[in-house]
């Protein structure tokens, strides 16, 4: 398999880091962390201009028709200027989700205005008791005459309160009681009944919790025909886990290349750090850490579309693999900047806050070890 970039491929990594290296400074950073949007619109306009809002839209809505290896070569440069801008939840999670499940006229209608930028989204599906597993759902939907009432709560929203409309997850009640299918409902933001509550997340961006009280939805709110919407989830998540892994790699390199200049610039007795055999022992393993994280991103890409559990598989191996990676360069730099790593004078501790974050993000570790585990031992057996 050829894994080299092609020439497009190879553009978008360039542009990309090159507006990122522009754009993303340490002043820019601390000023989006103290907004209460949590990031800059202005900045999202640039995104729709540069065709980055469109990248994973099918042509014929307006999109670019790239796939996943073209949002990981975007994520990883995202990582390097730890951008905030609410491209998961809109692009990744809720464009490909009203793609999966949407019927013609619902995307005719949504993802256009994603790809030009006037649309935003966020997807709330993450319960209380749900515990990352992703087919626990109490939020109801009852159907009703005028429509849908939806009554429930969600918490872990990404940017949810910057969303016009919130792709929300309910387990759908007809006359018979519970169907067993979960449906997915596009709720305005302005909706009746729906409260948000937001809050910082750790290492930039906002979140979410939202409550539903008797939110009455018009009938065409569910998207697609009602069929299950729980393969489409798991599909959708597990694309956006191969992207905020290749995010963490954009970090974790960016974490490397900093420590690697400090050690040649910081002196003790006379010598830099760098100078010492054990420091380069240190500053190598985070190099091997970082281009092993790079290939498990690469490879949940490449298996995004591949059938459902040869691509789980390789989503929960990445997310697990990925964290453990994560962890280590993150605390090796934390370690080798001294006492300053954990001071906010330097950026070393906002990217470690960034990886921290990534590793709870959709399951931790252990939560991804055993589903690998379970998934694997389910296809010996079939």
């Amino acid at each position: 398999m050829d894994l080299n970039l092609s020439d497009e491929q190879r553009l978008l990594r360039e542009s990309a880091e090159r507006f990122v290296a522009e754009s993303y400074d340490a002043d820019h950073r601390r000023k989006t962390a103290n907004d209460p949007l949590g990031f800059s619109p202005e900045v999202w306009k640039q995104f729709a201009e540069l065709g980055w809002l469109a990248l994973p839209i099918p042509e014929e809505f307006g999109g670019l028709g790239a796939g996943p290896v073209e949002i990981g070569i975007l994520m990883e440069a995202f990582g390097r200027g730890l951008v905030s801008e609410p491209y998961i939840a809109t692009v990744v999670l809720g464009a490909a989700l009203i793609e999966r499940c949407g019927g013609p006229a619902q995307k005719q209608a949504n993802l256009p205005k994603i790809a030009d930028g006037t649309l935003k989204l966020a997807f709330a599906h993450s319960e209380r008791a749900a515990r990352f597993d992703l087919a626990k759902v109490a939020t109801s939907a009852t159907k009703t005459a005028q429509g849908w009432h939806l009554t429930g709560s969600k918490i872990a929203v990404l940017d949810g309160h910057a969303a016009d409309e919130i792709i929300v997850s309910a387990h759908l009640h007809d006359h018979r009681g519970p169907s067993g299918r979960v449906g997915l409902f596009l709720v305005p933001a302005t909706a009746a009944g729906l409260a948000i509550s937001d809050y910082q997340r750790l290492g930039g961006g906002r979140a979410c919790n939202i409550e539903l009280s008797d939110v009455q939805l018009p009938e065409d709110a569910l998207l697609g025909d009602g069929a299950n919407a729980l393969p489409a989830i798991e599909w959708a998540v597990d694309r956006v886990m191969a992207a905020l892994g290749a995010e963490a790699v954009g970090i974790m390199q960016t974490l490397l290349d900093t420590t690697l200049d400090y050690t040649k610039i910081r002196k003790q007795f006379g010598r830099p750090l760098s100078a010492n055999q054990v420091i380069r022992h240190r500053l190598a393993d985070m190099a091997i850490q970082v281009d092993e994280a790079r290939s498990m991103a690469l490879r949940a890409a490449l298996k995004a579309d591949s059938a459902p559990v040869e691509r789980a598989r390789a989503a929960s191996a990445a997310k697990a693999k990925i964290g453990k990676c994560a962890r280590f360069v993150g605390e090796q730099s934390i370690q080798l900047h001294g006492g300053m790593g954990v001071t906010e004078e330097l950026e070393v501790g906002a990217y470690f806050k960034r990886l921290v974050a990534f590793d709870t993000l959709f399951g931790g570790a252990a939560h991804h070890y055993a589903r690998h585990a379970q998934l694997g031992r389910a296809a010996s057996t079939a």
